[in-house]
């Protein structure tokens, strides 16, 4: 599914305008953003948890010419899958 159809979706289930259903997705994802940047994880029930993730520094290698490089440490986010989804789609 794109975004659109998400949204329209959304909107029709909930009586929603498509703009208030937009803007809440937005709102949704600035609110992930910042609780994971302030406390390392944000918990969405009924789906998962973004989890703030540190990445070591570490050698790969070029794939064109095979030459070992240095990849930095960086940090990045991560989503767990939370026990209701994973016991929903397995079943």
């Amino acid at each position: 599914m794109t975004q659109t159809d998400i949204v329209n979706h959304m909107a029709d289930k909930t009586g929603m305008k498509k703009s208030d259903a937009k803007d809440f997705f937005s709102a949704l994802a600035d609110l992930a953003t910042s609780e994971v940047k302030k406390n390392g994880e944000f918990t969405i029930p009924g789906f998962g948890k973004l989890v703030k993730a540190e990445r070591k520094a570490r050698e790969g290698r070029n794939p064109a010419t095979g030459k070992p490089i240095k990849i930095p440490a960086k940090t990045t986010v991560k989503f767990r899958v939370g026990k209701a989804m994973k016991d929903a789609v397995g079943s």
